[in-house]
């Protein structure tokens, strides 16, 4: 009976994965619409950060001191620097951010007084004011250049200084906590939107009535479909890793296999809120709206797209009840934070909590027509 029952579980599971991967339409929403937003997020979050501080330059000197200082800017990455005749024909490019602040020197930046044994001058940073925080970044940034350059002409005792050092733990960039919500939202878009689809297709076809007809049971058939979604989960998932590893350059530091296995764990628990939507529905037009009450909030207060660290105190103790905030923590904590499966025990309890849970519901509200 047992072996019975395995083969019946077996034949469902690869013909349900077969039909998946001859739906073209599955596929896209599974595998290319996650991997088009992680192409997006991964080119605003990705790569190595900082990039370039536009500015305007006005040299007004013409002093040898004035010009290897504007040549200095233009060497340094840190700055995308565009030269300026005047004041008047920089201000449009700043008004429109075209550029973030004007660099001004004067015409007497460079020069050396007569008893004074080294050059001086005081440039001048010129920026809007809804733009302040830039023009205080490049203040700063110029502040530490002029120090530089003042210790080579004046030795200054210095009774108190600070130094750097960098702490033994790994920090978390942002494309680290995009990638972990990511994953999410593509177990959102295979657990649920897949079989709420599917289910009122297959009713309205007539599919599920024939089953039923059958020895079939409710308990196989779930089984089966979870074990199919898990395989295809993997696949759509492995995608994902490799054009994150290979274009955005991610750091793994957990262990592959335990997070192979939390995130089938998260698939089968969010698989269950699909069967219950998806098996209850009569048509599409029941199982849309239901579909996109339960699904908005976990996609935008869980973490998906932004950590929840950033929410008030009060929305994050409500998210944390959400089913898919705990699949996202455990995720994050794993692949980020090299945590294993019992660092994540309280994840886990979670998620096979809302297992039971969810999974009762689907059983009591499903309907073959």
């Amino acid at each position: 009976m047992a072996n019975h029952n395995m083969y019946t579980i077996w034949t469902f599971a690869r013909l349900n994965t077969k039909r998946f991967f001859r739906d073209k339409l599955a596929i896209f929403f599974v595998i290319i619409f996650p991997l088009i937003f992680l192409f997006v997020f991964g080119g605003i979050f990705g790569g190595e950060g900082g990039g370039s501080f536009s500015v305007g330059l006005i040299n007004n000197s013409d002093t040898e001191f004035a010009q290897d200082f504007e040549q200095r800017l233009k060497d340094d990455d840190f700055f995308e620097v565009t030269e300026f005749e005047s004041r008047d024909s920089a201000s449009e490019q700043l008004q429109r951010g075209q550029v973030e602040s004007l660099i001004v020197l004067p015409e007497d930046f460079g020069t050396a007084a007569e008893d004074a044994k080294h050059p001086s001058g005081q440039a001048r940073v010129l920026y809007t004011q809804n733009n302040e925080q830039a023009g205080q970044t490049l203040t700063s940034v110029l502040g530490g250049i002029f120090e530089g350059i003042n210790a080579e002409f004046v030795q200054i005792e210095r009774p108190f200084t600070v130094v750097a050092e960098a702490s033994n733990e790994r920090g978390l960039s942002s494309f680290d906590y995009t990638f972990s919500g990511l994953l999410g939202f593509s177990i959102i878009g295979l657990g649920i939107f897949g079989p709420v689809n599917v289910f009122p297709e297959l009713k309205k076809q007539g599919i599920l009535r024939r089953f039923h007809t059958t020895t079939l049971r409710v308990w196989q058939y779930f089984v089966a479909n979870v074990l199919s979604q898990m395989a295809t989960g993997i696949v759509a998932v492995a995608v994902m890793f490799v054009v994150a590893l290979t274009i955005f350059d991610l750091q793994i530091t957990g262990n592959v296999i335990e997070l192979a296995i939390f995130i089938m764990l998260s698939i089968a628990m969010v698989f269950g809120i699909g069967l219950a939507i998806g098996g209850w529905a009569k048509n599409e037009r029941q199982a849309a709206p239901l579909s996109n009450i339960v699904v908005f909030p976990m996609m935008f207060l869980s973490g998906t797209f932004f950590p929840r660290f950033l929410m008030p105190d009060w929305l994050q103790t409500a998210s944390a009840f959400l089913p898919l905030t705990p699949v996202i923590d455990g995720i994050r904590l794993i692949l980020t934070e090299g945590q294993s499966l019992i660092d994540v025990s309280t994840q886990l309890w979670q998620i096979l909590a809302w297992m039971v849970v969810i999974y009762l519901i689907a059983f009591r509200v499903f309907r073959w027509e």
